[in-house]
């Protein structure tokens, strides 16, 4: 066997052996056959929340047992097309055989990963949000560029992403925004990217061509069900409308369809103006601050409240968790992790995992190698 492939072949037996002991492997199946049980059994389906409950859990258990089964036989027929392109002499055989082991060795990579997320909301949809710093059409800007980032980074693995309110910048970009992301574990990827994220340019609103600092944030929450309990006291939020802003045609202009919800004790402040009525938008925003206030309790029980204080903080110098410079060199640092790469272009177009990966492997106490060429 080439050393190459060799190497990479215990790579991926380590992965997986690790996979198998994250999931408690012989525990991992009786629960499944447990999970399956219940799910034939046809009086569970006459408690909707907890039907649904049960099916959620199987159907992520069975795709974590899968994905090890898979990637166990596509290894070993990897490693067998190699074997047999070596003996033959078969060059271009032999590729083949690297590239498939190479897509199973990146997979088997982020499976690892992706058994990190034990978190209570991990594997719900997200809401993230942007707010532009000071700094006016710059900041705008930047604002815009990372909604952008994030938008490619969700689209690029699978996942919906639903525009939930947006509030443009006077020039260019926008002054903050919210969307939706759909998607498994979305919640458990993205909870890392809440603070300030610094970008270091030659402006191109500067006729003068100066380097500009701009300050973005970013706040990330789960999407909560109804079966989820947020005790809100309606007495304790405001509630404003307003005229929508940005596409929409005549109606958005004509009507105070956008809702905006300030729940008063905690200061949280959420907006909707995705729907053609005020109706739909109201009930959208309460959706909305009851994630934000669930995601204000997991910080609690996580006990990241400081973390959280730090991402509400001003937008600027000193609270910054990632640094994004394109001039005089060009480098994206992470200032947690020291995860950094020089290609700025491939994660300002949603590039993000070397990041979010760091960033949930130092979460539970597993520091990942911190450079990246």
């Amino acid at each position: 066997m080439r050393p190459d492939v060799e190497a990479m072949k215990a790579d991926i037996e380590q992965s997986v052996a690790l996979l198998r002991r994250r999931l408690d492997w012989d525990v991992a199946l009786r629960k499944l056959d447990e999970l399956n049980a219940r799910v034939e059994d046809p009086t569970l389906w006459d408690r909707p929340d907890e039907a649904q409950a049960v099916s959620r859990d199987r159907s992520r258990l069975e795709a974590q047992i899968n994905a090890v089964k898979e990637m166990e036989r596509e290894l070993e027929d990897g490693v067998m097309l190699s074997e047999m392109a070596d003996e033959e002499g078969d060059e271009a055989t032999l590729e083949e055989a690297r590239a498939q082991l190479k897509a199973i060795k990146d997979r088997a990579a982020r499976a690892e990963l992706e058994a990190l997320l034990s978190g209570e909301a991990d594997g719900n949809d997200a809401y993230l949000e942007v707010n532009s710093g000071a700094g006016g059409t710059e900041s705008n800007d930047w604002a815009g560029m990372l909604l952008r980032m994030y938008s490619r980074w969700a689209k690029a693995h699978g996942y919906e992403v639903e525009i939930e309110a947006e509030e443009s910048g006077e020039q260019a970009g926008i002054k903050s925004a919210t969307i939706q992301i759909k998607g498994p574990n979305a919640y458990g990827w993205l909870k890392s990217e809440s603070g300030v994220h610094r970008l270091v340019r030659i402006s191109p609103y500067d006729a003068a061509a100066k380097r500009h600092t701009s300050f973005a944030s970013i706040g990330v929450s789960p999407v909560v069900d109804d079966t989820i309990e947020i005790d809100i006291n309606p007495s304790d939020v405001r509630t404003d409308t307003y005229r929508a802003s940005g596409a929409g045609g005549q109606h958005i202009n004509k009507t105070d369809s956008a809702v905006r919800l300030t729940h008063i004790p905690t200061n949280t402040v959420v907006a909707c103006q995705a729907g053609r009525s005020q109706h739909q938008n109201r009930e959208q925003a309460w959706k909305m601050l009851r994630a934000r206030l669930y995601e204000l309790e997991l910080q609690k029980r996580e006990a990241a409240a400081q973390a959280l204080a730090d991402a509400k903080t001003d937008i600027g110098w000193g609270h910054q968790i990632r640094s994004y410079v394109l001039q005089p060199y060009q480098m994206v640092k992470d200032l947690r992790t020291e995860v950094e790469t020089s290609d700025t272009d491939g994660v300002l177009n949603g590039d993000l995992d070397r990041f979010m990966g760091a960033a949930l492997a130092q979460r539970v106490g597993e520091t990942r190698g911190s450079t990246v060429e």
